[in-house]
């Protein structure tokens, strides 16, 4: 007839402001949320980037690596990397690496590291200044564990914690999480507003592209030569083993 017609849906609660419409044999479905890398293809695609992207990030900045551990093993006693358990992609447990900046300690592994710590070494605080420390999670990436862009993994104690406390929390599992990401470049790290953050990474995640993700890894390097903090220095633990 002609005549627009409008549906107040029974859960409309539930239902996003752009809802993404799927389809199992006939039965029609709405999503609640639009993940762009559900779809095979762009998965495969920010993989195949992810993969190839490491490898000649690892490759260029070999000499650097090498350095850093040199530095890292001649300035204090103890490992040259740090090991740490963090949550990813579907809640799934993974170590992560990064080169050691602090000192080795006994002590809790559940409390923040801040700027002025002073369990960081003087070799400590140059590389995480300028995010170096960072730079073995790229084997990450190559495993798999870790995309180069994504939301930042976090501890399981504080998973557990923050999601209680922060709504929609959880949804930053739905993609592997990233050496960079969008909150990061926003200015939301290390101890800043956690809402704040879920709120960028959920906006990643509803609007990934290739050209995002080009776009979040120009703006960190421009911020690190500009020597802004935008890679998560700040989240490394008192407990380095």
């Amino acid at each position: 007839t002609g005549t627009k017609i409008s549906i107040i849906p029974f859960c409309y609660r539930y239902i996003p402001s752009r809802p993404y419409i799927d389809q199992i044999d006939r039965i029609p479905l709405i999503n609640i949320r639009k993940i762009p890398l559900d779809n095979y293809g762009n998965a495969f695609l920010k993989r195949t980037v992810d993969f190839c992207g490491a490898l000649i990030l690892m490759i260029l900045s070999s000499p650097i690596l090498l350095a850093t551990a040199i530095g890292v093993k001649l300035t204090s006693p103890g490992p040259v990397i740090f090991k740490q358990e963090r949550v990813g992609l579907n809640k799934e447990l993974f170590t992560m690496y990064k080169f050691r900046s602090m000192v080795v300690n006994d002590q809790s592994d559940t409390a923040w590291s801040t700027n002025e710590d002073p369990r960081k070494t003087k070799f400590g605080a140059f590389i995480r200044k300028f995010s170096i420390d960072e730079l073995p999670q790229l084997y990450n990436v190559l495993k798999g564990d870790m995309s180069l862009v994504g939301p930042r993994p976090e501890l399981p104690y504080f998973v557990e914690n923050f999601q209680k406390s922060v709504p929609l929390y959880m949804v930053k599992h739905q993609v592997k999480p990233g050496i960079t990401g969008l909150a990061q470049v926003k200015g939301y790290r290390g101890d800043t507003s956690i809402q704040k953050r879920i709120e960028w990474d959920i906006h990643y995640i509803e609007n990934w592209s290739l050209f995002l993700d080009i776009k979040i890894l120009f703006m960190t390097v421009f911020k690190g030569l500009r020597n802004e903090e935008v890679l998560p220095g700040n989240e490394e633990k008192v407990k380095e083993k």
